[in-house]
């Protein structure tokens, strides 16, 4: 979603009058590559642009197709093998074993259905929005939307292709594996890359204190929204949190009417206020943040299960999951943005489904890959699932 963000910041500062632009979308991929399908590029007609679909290697031949694709106003799928013996059409020897289709897609600012606006409308969602897009066959760029409430934005072409698409866009919700496919109809064939967009993450912190702030600046870094709490109004001074979206005094009974904590809600306690954090946690354990990390050794978190267990409340096991005490990855911190680091890194891999360890020693591609065709798909892992609510009393 931070790529979404910079995208459309970077749109609505066009003049149109004077610029055009394209936006190119990593659509397929076979083999390796730098960046996931999903990965996306604004480029303009003076050579700049925002996003990335690589990790700098085909930027620039990205750019050279896309002037056409302004120019002709057509849009059009290009293909990069970037395998070391295949890819001289390059000029480079890339040797990143992979092949990579890309759409670029001219961007008409007088169009209100074009992607970009498109887009500006999912920034604020809080529900996952499945999204189907053609990029080989007839048709090419032209999308369908689905929200989870089953409401359709726009319709292909191909009435067929339309309820054939629709199908897997409400598979995908569930699956929540976006990937490419390709859809036979009446004869024709049509590639598809079907995904699903998830909404920003959000993190909320509970405790304003000095350590505090470097885990607000590196999530704010990662296009994360984030909010910082506290009872004591000299702990949130703007000055300390310049990049947070939003900096609450609210007292502790009243959290969960002051904040929207979704299953996209990180939720980080490091008050250094034993009984602040434990009424604290007490209330998370209602909602549906799947990711509740406090700071502090491992006898503090033990000495509130002790207390709750007196007061007859009993955590689930999905509610022992999700609760990180001690908090963060075994990386060495000490300092405080060493610490932030270990926090943020944590929560980046709870919300990736992944162990936090050394990519060295993991078996396998870095990338969900089909076993089949060797296609790397970008995976949605996280899935809170259909647990209860958590606190149950004796």
């Amino acid at each position: 979603m931070k790529d979404f963000k910079a995208i459309i910041a970077a749109y609505q500062q066009i003049d149109f009058s004077q610029r055009k632009a394209a936006l190119a979308t990593v659509v397929k991929v076979r083999g390796s590559s730098y960046r996931s399908p999903g990965a996306r590029m604004l480029i303009t007609d003076d050579g700049k642009w925002v996003g990335s679909i690589s990790g700098g290697c085909l930027e620039g031949d990205a750019l050279r197709k896309a002037r056409n694709v302004m120019s002709d106003k057509i849009p059009m799928t290009v293909t990069y093998d970037t395998r070391e013996e295949s890819n001289q059409n390059l000029g480079i020897g890339l040797g990143c074993n992979g092949v990579i289709d890309v759409l670029i897609e001219p961007i008409d600012q007088m169009d209100q259905k074009n992607s970009i606006t498109q887009f500006s409308s999912l920034l604020n969602t809080q529900e996952p929005i499945a999204l189907a897009t053609i990029f080989n066959g007839p048709y090419v760029g032209e999308k369908m939307l689905l929200t989870s409430s089953g409401d359709v934005s726009n319709q292909f072409s191909n009435e067929e292709l339309t309820k054939l698409i629709r199908i897997d866009l409400e598979k995908l919700t569930i699956t929540k594996r976006s990937e490419a496919k390709v859809y036979t109809v009446s004869g024709q064939a049509f590639e598809v890359f079907i995904e699903l967009i998830q909404p920003s993450l959000s993190l909320i912190i509970f405790g304003g204190g000095f350590d505090a702030r470097p885990v607000s600046e590196l999530a704010k870094s990662l296009g994360w929204n984030v909010s910082v709490t506290d009872e004591c109004v000299a702990h949130i001074a703007p000055i300390f949190f310049p990049t947070a979206d939003k900096l609450s005094l609210c007292q502790r009974d009243f959290i969960d009417r002051d904040f929207d904590i979704t299953p996209y809600t990180a939720c980080v306690l490091m008050s250094h206020n034993y009984e602040y954090d434990r009424d604290v946690l007490k209330k998370l354990l209602s909602t549906n943040s799947p990711y509740i990390g406090i700071l502090g050794p491992r006898k503090r978190f033990e000495k509130i299960l002790e207390e709750f267990s007196a007061s007859g409340i009993t955590l689930s096991d999905f509610d022992l999951q999700r609760v990180h005490s001690p908090i963060g990855l075994d990386i060495g911190a000490e300092a405080p943005d060493e610490i932030a680091l270990s926090i943020v890194s944590e929560i980046q891999s709870k919300f990736a489904n992944r162990s936090g360890g050394f990519l060295k020693y993991h078996n396998g591609p870095i990338h969900q890959r089909d076993a089949k065709s060797d296609q790397v798909f970008k995976q949605v892992y996280f899935d809170i699932g259909n647990s209860s609510r958590s606190i149950s009393s004796k």
